[in-house]
């Protein structure tokens, strides 16, 4: 019995890793097991191409998407370390403070 290549696990991972790079960038906790698996199903598939079917392009497609959102996350969260560790958060909660009282005082 062949094995499938199925890529809908690494494509759900992925998209749902990219919507949780809003969190300050960890959706890297979901697209590196993404990147991961589509690796890993890819090197078992072409070492044993017999065992597999379905299309190898499509996996190789899933894991460079996997990569590119896991190279945001990783960016997004070194970039919201460095505003943490460099006192930026009080400014941004401050500007947030003042855009709240505007939305106040136009109702």
């Amino acid at each position: 019995m062949k094995k499938q290549l199925n890529t809908t696990l690494t494509y759900i991972l992925s998209v749902i890793g990219l919507l949780c790079c809003c969190f300050g960038g960890l959706g890297f906790l979901l697209s590196g097991p993404a990147f991961l698996i589509a690796n890993n199903k890819l090197k078992d598939a072409t070492q044993n191409p017999d065992d597999y079917e379905g299309s190898f392009k499509a996996m190789n497609t899933a894991k460079i998407i996997a990569l590119i959102i896991l190279i945001v996350n990783v960016l997004y969260l070194i970039y919201n370390i460095y505003i943490y560790y460099s006192g930026g958060y009080e400014e941004v909660f401050q500007e947030f403070q003042k855009a709240m009282k505007e939305i106040e005082n136009n109702s």
